[in-house]
């Protein structure tokens, strides 16, 4: 029943915002981010929970995802409530319901353990962002909207199709009756025909990898971070990419299972190196703040699938890596929501003297350059250190070798842009766009992920260690 709650709370809710008066949706919103957390707080005291005849359960790998996803969501709406007293994003009514659609839809996901129910709620997280990318009206965001419709489209076509393939491989009764439920493939994963098995595979990771947004799939990526507002930025790089990812490791955990990690690994370490390659080529040419955002997502999903292909440390290092980005990733594009909104622009060029003008998102913007480049003490560093350990320990020393040096070239490149816009000399362009003074309540959400992203850079909970160590056995890993 947790389970169903989990789905229901947000579904429910999201229903009653649309009816509601404008003055009730924002504690409609943040009340049902906060109690949603705290039943998923709940799972982690009563683990294996299962409803619906197995189809939702709980393991550590989504319950992992699933604690982001509820943190993140919780941080935003709180931010959403702050930021629409100083700007009205568009979408009146259905704005706070779309939010809450996507987080009953992104339970769906991190719940699942049938393939055609994780499908649906990966498709519907997609159907619930578009209306909050079309923020500015004009023809850029409607590009931009279109753009992530059609080839968010396109891709998850493709996942649709692998799980089709994925149920073509499964012998009649071979799997304890119930067909594409992810504990019946992992028991009975040597039955799977093995031609079907893989073609699910390669259609799972271009359908799956596309929600990610690897290179080369990740064309919708910089215009729709660069259009959106930058809350809703925050929930597509920190929670919908993570459970993009999610999707993505369900496919690659019973590939493993059925002994085809020798035909897995390989796609999976290319996409991963093309990724943060591609990523460290568009970052030193970028001239827009959030689009550069954009581009070190395009790097860190390429890192996680990285992580996936080497296995050993490496998958642990990726599991914990997909934890430590979707909590820096909000993180920061919220700071970046305080910047455009106090100086009316994301183009860097046009943004001078951060610190001064808002030390609180200034000294964060500062905390997130650290953060989002992997540098210590913050938790990105350990699990980048996983991946790279991962990499030697495989014994692919140039993977590791080519991965650091892309590394250095993206924390030049997002350094000498953070650092120019928060101690730059010239003033913003416009000084009276959305106000000179700090909005100190829109430093609260940004600030506690920060804490957190922090945090797990200095101490990880044992708990965590240990789902960390299951959620990465059943991807072909070991904890360090």
């Amino acid at each position: 029943m947790l389970l169903i709650a989990l789905i229901l709370l947000p579904a429910l809710a999201a229903a009653l915002a649309y009816a509601a008066p404008d003055a009730a949706r924002a504690a409609i919103l943040v009340g049902t981010a906060a109690v949603h957390l705290v039943l998923v707080l709940m799972t982690w005291a009563a683990p294996g929970q299962q409803a619906l005849g197995g189809w939702l359960a709980d393991d550590d790998l989504g319950r992992m995802i699933l604690t982001l996803v509820s943190v993140i969501f919780l941080a935003v709406a709180h931010y959403a409530v702050c930021y629409r007293r100083e700007e009205n994003p568009r979408g009146g009514r259905a704005f706070a319901s779309c939010m809450l659609g996507f987080l009953a839809a992104a339970t769906v996901v991190t719940t699942s353990h049938h393939f055609a129910l994780l499908w649906i709620g990966l498709e519907t997280t997609t159907l619930a962002v578009a209306p909050l990318i079309y923020h500015r009206h004009d023809r850029r965001s409607l590009e931009a909207v279109w753009k992530y419709l059609v080839v968010s489209s396109v891709g998850i076509a493709f996942a649709l199709l692998g799980v089709f393939l994925l149920a073509t491989a499964q012998p009649s009764g071979a799997t304890g009756g119930r067909p594409l439920v992810l504990d019946d493939l992992l028991a009975h994963a040597g039955a799977l025909d093995a031609v079907w098995l893989r073609a699910a595979f390669v259609f799972m990771l271009i359908g799956f990898g596309t929600k990610m947004g690897l290179a080369p799939l990740h064309l919708w990526k910089p215009d729709t971070y660069g259009e959106a507002p930058s809350l809703v930025g925050a929930l597509m790089a920190g929670a919908l990419t993570s459970c993009a990812f999610l999707g993505l490791s369900r496919v690659v955990s019973i590939c493993y299972m059925a002994q085809q990690g020798a035909f897995v690994r390989p796609p999976l370490i290319g996409f991963g190196i093309l990724s943060i390659a591609i990523a460290a080529a568009f970052i030193l040419g970028q001239g827009d703040i959030k689009r550069l955002l954009a581009y070190s997502s395009v790097e860190h999903m390429g890192l996680l699938v990285l992580g996936l292909g080497l296995g050993g440390v490496g998958a642990y290092g990726a599991v914990l890596h997909a934890v430590n980005n979707g909590l820096a990733k909000a993180m920061i594009f919220l700071v970046v929501g305080n910047v455009v909104l106090a100086t009316g622009t994301s183009a860097a060029d046009e943004i001078r003297g951060v610190f001064r003008r808002l030390p609180g998102s200034g000294a964060l913007l500062v905390v997130g350059l650290f953060a989002v480049t992997g540098s210590p003490p913050f938790g990105m560093f350990i699990s980048e250190f996983a991946i790279i350990n991962g990499a030697v320990g495989e014994h692919h020393p140039w993977v590791a070798a080519i991965v650091v040096a892309l590394l250095a070239i993206i924390f030049v490149g997002i350094g000498a842009m953070i650092l120019e816009m928060v101690y730059g000399e010239r003033a913003p362009a416009d000084t009276n766009a959305g106000g000179s003074d700090e909005r100190t309540r829109l430093v609260v959400a940004p600030a506690l992920l920060a804490v957190l992203v922090l945090g797990l850079g200095v101490y990880l909970p044992t708990r965590l260690i240990g789902a960390l160590a299951g959620a990465a056995a059943t991807l072909g890993g070991r904890a360090p």
